[in-house]
């Protein structure tokens, strides 16, 4: 005879022999979000139908009715409602047109948040003396990537991160690398995430809303260099820098050598002529300068002369020597005194009287006349 069960004992039975991680592929249906957290749907195909739950904080992918997608995560019959439903933990788009429509979901609700935004984009170092890079180590981009490096400038320090690039582990993988470059920051100029080409499915995990946070919250600079030149992904508008290729990210990364050396020379003729005009100018102006400091100094000069022509005519006009030309005498007694007055000498004195040429002697034979005082 069977035991008799409770409901509970009955459900928590059902949900044991259920109970595991089940993949499941299927169409949308009914998709709608309670409460800004709440994510209910059902998966659908032509004969089937399963009830869907999982939260907006699980699910980073947007969804849509009649996308068609393949979902994991696990199946309980609630004990309350006793209603039947499939918990999602994880969701990817398959098939070209929902893959398609799931890019242009995300991309819509990463733009809205700002994340593309230009002037969030940082510039790149001009000359990167480290370099960290995400990528295949087995794959052609990495070699592709090392060979243009070391062919364009050389001496360039590159770290690889191996990662998968496509798979379940992929997008896990290439944000854990991220986080750990990042937590040394300060020992890279710059970050670069690369991988070949291939469908919107190989490039499923750098249009990941994990893989895109991951590079706009990396606090070394982004160069994305993803797929062949006319694919785009998300992480290619999200990066500082997006290269159409492996090959590409490269040659954004380190200049080329013969054209920077090519560059200095262009520099230092611009430098040579600038100079060289610069002293041309200086030329004229000391030219200049030297025209008016010889202008002023003959100004001088001739003001200098004119002073010396005036003091020469006044010295030559009260000279005594011109004065005796004219007529006149200086009179001086035996011991070389000028007399200017009469009672400066007695009767019989001796005198010299000094003419325009030559001298006399003489001595005083009359009485002296009274003189006015001088």
């Amino acid at each position: 005879m069977l035991p008799t069960l409770s409901v509970s004992q009955f459900l928590t039975q059902i949900n044991d022999i259920i109970a595991g991680e089940f993949v499941i592929e299927g169409e949308v249906s009914q998709y709608k979000i309670s409460q800004g957290k709440w994510i209910f749907f059902d998966l659908k195909d032509k004969t089937g139908c399963l009830n869907c739950f999982s939260t907006v904080f699980m699910l980073k992918q947007p969804l849509e009715d009649g996308m068609r997608v393949r979902v994991s995560g696990y199946p309980k019959i609630y004990e309350k409602s006793g209603r039947f439903s499939f918990t999602v933990q994880f969701v990817e788009a398959i098939g070209e047109g929902s893959l398609q429509r799931a890019f242009q979901l995300l991309k819509a609700k990463l733009h809205g948040e700002g994340l593309f935004n230009l002037e969030r984009k940082r510039p790149l170092p001009r000359f990167p003396a480290r370099i960290g890079v995400i990528a295949s180590g087995d794959s052609a981009a990495w070699g592709d990537f090392k060979r243009i490096i070391n062919n364009r400038w050389g001496g360039v320090e590159i770290l690889l991160r191996h990662v998968t690039v496509q798979g379940d582990s992929a997008i896990q993988d290439i944000v854990s690398a991220f986080r750990e470059f990042n937590e040394s920051a300060e020992l890279y100029d710059v970050l670069v995430l690369i991988r070949g080409g291939g469908s919107l499915e190989d490039l499923a995990a750098f249009n990941s809303e994990e893989v895109v946070r991951a590079i706009y919250t990396s606090r070394i600079p982004v160069v994305c260099g993803v797929g062949h030149e006319r694919d785009e992904s998300l992480a290619d508008l999200v990066a500082d820098v997006r290269a159409s290729t492996p090959s590409n990210a490269a040659e954004r990364v380190v200049p080329e050598r013969r054209e920077f050396f090519s560059e200095l020379d262009f520099i230092k003729d611009r430098w040579i002529d600038s100079l060289s005009h610069v002293v041309q100018l200086l030329r004229q102006d000391v030219g200049q300068y030297q025209q008016m400091m010889f202008s002023g100094l003959e100004m001088r000069l001739g003001r200098l002369r004119d002073f010396v022509r005036s003091s020469e005519m006044l010295f030559k006009n009260i000279d005594p020597k011109s004065v005796l030309k004219r007529g006149y005498s200086i009179t001086r007694d035996e011991a070389g005194q000028v007399i200017k007055r009469a009672n400066q000498v007695d009767k019989g004195a001796k005198l010299v009287i000094e003419l325009a040429a030559g001298k006399l002697e003489a001595r005083t034979t009359k009485p002296l006349s009274p003189s006015l005082p001088l």
